[in-house]
């Protein structure tokens, strides 16, 4: 809303100052400085209430060092986490843009789902929560939701660099502008695939390959793509939610490397520079994954061990969706086993002791764990690594994670 107030100003009357709202990068140092002084405020006094109405954590006792005296802490903190990304976004991005209101629908969405779950949670002493399918059937809706937009609507564009002849250097001359270098905005359903040289790929060539014709419903395989997306990143995002502090600060790491992506992907200059797939308007979400980043930050400050506050489901399944919508809308959502690696290994604990159990019961009629327990962070616990350190070599890790992906822009 500043953005138009302040553009406003800048036309009208030349008032001074008002046309650095123009910059996306004044505007997302605003994002995160209110961010964190949102988080900061605001967190002391949601948890007070929270202590006040007795909304804790109930603990099952699985025998892990110091678990016990976390029963008791206040939980759905990440009320504050939402509220931290959605005002600076509302304040400071350009709130007719198509990437940035599809990234408010998918706070907001995958935020009421989780609230919901820890509603049920706490108030009516259900520790199940909301039930499964319900869950998912919330991931497939904003799936289908995020994927209708990314295909369908207009504005969700992308430009292809030309390559530019000799002979065109000779008419234009050596000072060709960048904008001659890329054609008309179109719509497309391609991606980038890391490390690979020419490294687009479309979608539609999964299907078109049987029939021509089939490539008219490419939109389907699309909000497919998306959908299965969306469940993995925001159930991996759930998963790692088990330690003080991890899946906070993992995700801010994430977001950090997702933000220069988006900055990258959304310039001009720096498309053609780096010869990267140009995505107009596509750098305004940085505004936004600032405000994420100042979030989490000034939610650390609560989250970090021990504990004031868990986050809960309320923020867990959100900032999982957020980065997978992120991921999919710079079109680098197959870097996301790279850049969202410790949730994938997270998932991937998970699911290899639940499936290793399962087959070892049926063949030795006892069944057999990989792991001395999943998620993953929990089998380093059982083997007694201090929480800390986990946590910490966790975010080295990420860190590590992030910085691979960042340098996929020239690693081909």
């Amino acid at each position: 809303m500043l953005y138009y107030l302040f553009t406003y100003l800048d036309q009208a009357f030349d008032f001074p100052g008002a046309g650095v709202f123009q910059y996306i990068s004044f505007r997302s140092a605003m994002a995160i400085v209110t961010s964190l002084f949102i988080t900061l405020i605001i967190g002391k006094r949601l948890i007070n209430k929270l202590h006040k109405l007795q909304i804790g954590e109930s603990v099952r006792d699985l025998g892990l060092e110091g678990q016990n005296q976390k029963a008791g802490t206040p939980t759905m903190g990440g009320l504050i986490i939402l509220a931290g990304i959605l005002v600076p976004t509302l304040l400071f991005a350009k709130l007719n843009n198509i990437y940035v209101i599809t990234l408010i629908i998918t706070t907001v969405w995958m935020g009421t789902i989780g609230f919901l779950d820890d509603y049920i949670k706490v108030f009516k002493k259900n520790k199940e929560g909301l039930r499964g399918k319900f869950k998912v059937m919330g991931q497939v809706g904003l799936g289908i939701i995020v994927g209708a937009i990314f295909y369908f609507h207009p504005n969700v564009v992308i430009k292809e660099k030309v390559n530019v002849s000799a002979q065109e250097i000779a008419i234009w001359g050596e000072n060709t502008s960048t904008s001659s270098q890329f054609d008309e905005a179109q719509k497309s359903t391609k991606t980038t695939i890391p490390f690979l040289k020419g490294n687009e790929f479309d979608y539609a060539k999964l299907i078109d390959w049987i029939h021509p014709d089939l490539k008219n419903y490419t939109w389907i395989l699309y909000i497919g793509i998306v959908i299965f997306i969306i469940t993995a990143v925001s159930n991996g995002a759930n998963l790692t939610d088990g330690l003080d502090g991890l899946a906070t600060g993992t995700s801010a790491i994430v977001v950090v490397a997702l933000a220069v992506l988006a900055y990258v992907s959304g310039s001009i200059i720096f498309a053609d520079y780096l010869d990267v797939m140009y995505i107009p308007e596509s750098g305004e979400m940085v505004v936004f994954a600032s405000a994420f980043i100042g979030a989490c930050i000034g939610f650390l400050w609560y989250n970090s061990y021990p504990a004031q506050v868990f986050m809960g489901d309320t923020g867990s399944l959100a900032i999982g969706a957020i980065i997978a919508v992120l991921a999919i809308a710079v079109r680098k959502e197959l870097l996301i086993p790279i850049l969202c690696g410790v949730f994938l290994a997270e998932n991937f604990s998970v699911i290899l002791q639940v499936g290793y159990f399962k087959f070892t019961k049926k063949k030795y009629g006892e069944g057999r764990r990989i792991f001395l327990m999943a998620p993953l962070h929990h089998h380093y616990q059982k083997k007694g690594y201090n929480e800390v350190k986990i946590v910490t070599r966790f975010w080295i890790i990420s860190i590590m994670l992030a910085v691979l992906a960042i340098i996929t822009l020239k690693l081909r």
